[in-house]
């Protein structure tokens, strides 16, 4: 077998995802086997690229679901602005390019022996491990609340039957009638996610003639992603005036230190209490907190704090160097201020970065397995957010790595305006504009993941 050139293989990698830009490595791949454990964004990327970097590698991804359903722009769906199918997609995208799909639950990780076992009974050896199991939710931190409730109060925070199910509460909801939202502290999936569905759930109300009706977003956070864009629009399009709650206009945000962490629930009359005020709610949206994927704890892969430390350079584990830990059950960074707009340095938990966690992870395993060093990785997030039909605003975040660690990228990086460079309104079309290319965003990510 030929030896790869390693300024081949670096050029290579950064040609892009196209099957045809890696001719020199499908030429002289290294055998070795790679199982994939969660095929979300992140798991499916991994295992996609992976073949493209290496057809010779035997990659297989485990995944319970017969298809996946996404979270980015489901929120839509609840407020009636998109059908769930356009957010499902299938595994034979990935079958097509060479990966075993298994549809089944991982139960157990022999990391000693490099095994993985399944709830069908399945035994599985691996040189080299993807872990991508999204998260789970924690239910002990409100009184009163607990997994069993989850139907009555749905969290909508894994997409699918859960959307469903709060947006035909939503519809059920009379003109009046308050819809709270619970947000858990940070770090959870999606940062902006409660307040995008905070916003569209008032834009369902606005236009379908509820419009005494209120959303009370209950924050144990005291700031929140994008909250001079939120909130602006909040301001333009539903009559927001300050935080706190008795506010005038549609949507109320009480933050942490004002009463916005919620610490008792009663399920009897869906009120919702802090150690400043009770709240009966007519439709209740309680987000548990979050931790990395129960298989990733049970594997001894996560912290104190319940999350995945990596290594900056490859995603790999830090506590398990054939293992690589991708997408929510990471943390990649020095956990800065939660929401602090000042303070970039952690990569959010989104889609997008989960990907570029992968693709990351995918070239260092092949590096690793052709004896090549891993490549110099950078890591790109970009997030949209919809807060009305034909209103949106993006974030955009770039990381590299120094010294061992990640570092923000300011220049690249960057935010939808509040304001134009003369300090004037930003025209319409401008948000108009962004929201569709949101929805562009989402086909080309689903494109470049599972197709």
């Amino acid at each position: 077998m030929s030896q790869i050139n390693r300024r081949e293989f670096i050029r290579v990698l950064a040609a892009g995802g196209a099957a045809s830009a890696f001719p020199a490595v499908a030429r002289a791949a290294a055998k070795a086997r790679v199982v994939v454990i969660g095929g979300g964004y992140g798991g499916a990327t991994a295992a996609k690229y992976l073949k493209l970097l290496d057809p010779a590698i035997e990659v297989t991804l485990i995944e319970p679901n017969k298809s996946y359903t996404s979270c980015p722009l489901s929120n839509e769906v609840i407020a009636g602005y998109r059908d769930i199918k356009t957010l499902q997609v299938g595994y034979d995208g990935l079958r097509k390019h060479g990966v075993e799909v298994v549809q089944d639950l991982v139960t157990g990780i022999d990391r000693a022996a490099r095994t993985v076992t399944t709830q069908g009974g399945r035994k599985l050896g691996y040189d080299a491990m993807v872990m991508s199991p999204g998260v789970e939710f924690h239910f002990e931190g409100i009184e009163g609340y607990s997994e069993a409730l989850v139907d009555r109060f749905p969290h909508a925070w894994k997409a699918g039957p859960q959307t469903l199910l709060l947006k035909k509460q939503l519809e059920a909801m009379p003109d009046g009638g308050k819809f709270v939202i619970v947000v858990p502290p940070g770090p959870f999936r999606c940062p902006p996610g409660p307040y995008e569905r905070a916003s569209l759930v008032a834009s369902y109300l606005k236009h379908h003639g509820k419009t005494k009706s209120k959303i009370i977003i209950m924050d144990a956070n005291d700031s929140h992603s994008k909250k001079g864009l939120f909130q602006q629009a909040w301001k333009k399009l539903y009559g927001f005036e300050k935080e706190g709650l008795g506010t005038h206009g549609m949507i109320e945000w009480v933050k942490g230190a004002e009463g916005g962490k919620v610490v008792k629930l009663d399920a009897k009359t869906k009120t919702v209490s802090s150690d400043f005020v009770d709240i009966k709610a007519d439709v209740l949206n309680i987000i548990p907190p979050h931790k990395a994927g129960k298989i990733a704890v049970a594997s001894d892969l996560a912290k104190a704090d319940g999350w995945c430390k990596v290594v900056p350079m490859t995603m790999a584990s830090a506590e398990d160097e054939a293992i690589y830990t991708i997408g929510d059950s990471c943390v990649a960074g020095e956990m800065a201020l939660y929401g602090n707009p000042d303070a970039n340095f952690d990569m959010p938990k989104s889609a997008h970065i989960a990907m570029t966690q992968a693709k990351v992870a995918a070239a260092a395993i092949v590096a690793k397995v052709n004896g090549l060093p891993a490549p110099q990785p950078y890591y790109a997030n970009t997030c949209y957010s919809i807060v009305d039909e034909g209103y949106g605003f993006s974030v955009a975040h770039l990381y590299r790595v120094e010294n061992g660690t990640f570092k923000y990228i300011k220049e690249g990086s960057g935010i939808s305006p509040v304001k134009m460079p003369d300090n004037s309104e930003v025209p319409a079309l401008y948000r108009k504009l962004e929201a569709e290319y949101a929805d562009g965003w989402l086909r080309n990510v689903m494109a470049d993941a599972f197709g």
